[in-house]
C-alpha cells in the first residue's frame, strides 16, 4: 500500500487544483512530498505548453497552509553528509524554480500558516490570496539554518531591505503586513477566502492563454535585464508574433466585435480527478 501526500485535479476548464494532504502534520513536506510535487508540477508544465491547463491553484488541507520542513525529515538530515544535503537541496530548488516558471497563471491559496519553505511556495505563485488569519514567518535561523534556496523568490516578492529584516529575525508577518509587503495581494475573511479564490480564477480563464504564457515568459525575461537592447528587441517581437498569431486576431476582432473571444469561459464546471502521483510514505 502506497500513501500520497498531496493530489492533483484538473477540471474541466483547464484549472488545476494542486493541494496538499498532510493536515495532521500542518502539510509539513519531506521530501516524499517534494517529489510528489516535482511530478505533478511537469506534468500541468507539459499539458499547459499545450493550452490544455489554463490556471493552476496551489492549497492545502486543514488549518494551516504548510508549516514548512518535516520534522521526521529534519530528524534523518542529522544523519546526511554534505552531499546528501545538496541533492535534498536540488530538489527543493526544482520544486520552486518548477512552480515559478509553470507556463500558466498561478494562484495560491493560503488559509493558515505558512513557515520556512511554505513562504518560497507562497511567493513563486503569481498571485497569493490569503485568509485574514494566514501568518507567514522565514522560521530558518531559529534553528541554525538559512532560507537559502527560497531566498532568491522571496526577495523578489517583498524586496531586498524588508528580506533583511525578516530573514534575520524570523518574525511572524501577520496577512496584513504579507500584504503591505507584497508577498499577499489580497487579504479577506476566512469565510470568503474559496470566493476570492474562485473570483481570481475565473478572471483568469477570460485571458487568451497564448497571451498568458507569453505575457509571463516576458516579464521574467525583463525582470532579469529590463533596459537593453536585447530586452527591448524582445518585447517588440513578443508583442508582433502576438498580433499575427490566432489568438491575437480573435482577441483584436472579438473587441471590435463586441463579443466574448472564444477562449473565455464561464462559471467553474465540475472537476475530474488524476490519478496522484504514488509514493512510499
Amino acid at each position: 500500500m502506497t500513501q500520497t501526500y498531496s493530489r492533483l485535479t484538473i477540471d474541466d476548464r483547464g484549472v488545476a487544483w494542486l493541494t496538499l494532504e498532510r493536515p495532521d502534520v500542518h502539510n509539513a513536506f519531506d521530501d516524499h512530498l517534494i517529489a510528489e510535487l516535482n511530478d505533478h508540477l511537469r506534468r500541468v508544465g507539459e499539458l499547459a505548453q499545450r493550452g490544455e491547463v489554463r490556471a493552476l491553484v496551489l492549497g492545502s488541507e486543514g488549518k494551516s497552509f504548510s508549516a514548512g520542513a518535516d520534522l521526521n525529515w529534519m530528524k534523518r538530515m542529522l544523519d546526511y553528509d554534505f552531499e546528501d544535503n545538496l541533492a535534498d537541496s536540488r530538489e527543493l530548488s526544482a520544486l520552486m524554480h518548477g512552480l515559478d516558471t509553470l507556463p500558466c497563471p498561478t494562484v495560491c491559496r493560503v488559509q493558515g500558516a505558512a513557515f520556512g519553505g511554505a513562504v518560497g511556495l507562497a511567493a513563486c505563485c503569481d498571485i497569493v490570496i490569503a485568509s485574514e488569519k494566514a501568518k507567514f514567518c522565514l522560521s530558518e535561523v531559529r534553528i541554525g539554518l538559512s532560507p537559502a534556496v527560497i531566498s532568491p523568490y522571496v526577495q523578489r516578492a517583498v524586496g531586498s531591505r524588508q528580506m533583511r529584516r525578516y530573514a534575520l529575525t524570523a518574525e511572524v508577518m501577520d496577512a496584513a503586513t504579507a500584504e503591505t509587503l507584497g508577498l499577499a495581494h489580497r487579504v479577506v475573511a476566512a469565510e470568503e477566502l474559496d470566493n476570492a479564490v474562485t473570483a481570481m480564477v475565473d478572471t483568469l480563464l477570460g485571458t487568451s492563454p497564448q497571451a498568458s504564457r507569453a505575457t509571463k515568459a516576458l516579464l521574467a525575461e525583463v525582470a532579469r535585464e529590463p533596459d537593453s537592447n536585447t530586452t527591448r528587441d524582445h518585447t517588440c517581437r513578443v508583442i508582433s508574433e502576438l498580433r499575427v498569431s490566432h489568438e491575437g486576431q480573435e482577441g483584436l476582432a472579438s473587441f471590435f466585435e463586441k463579443r466574448r473571444p472564444a477562449w473565455a469561459q464561464g462559471p467553474a464546471g465540475n472537476t475530474s480527478d488524476t490519478t496522484a502521483t504514488e509514493r512510499r510514505s
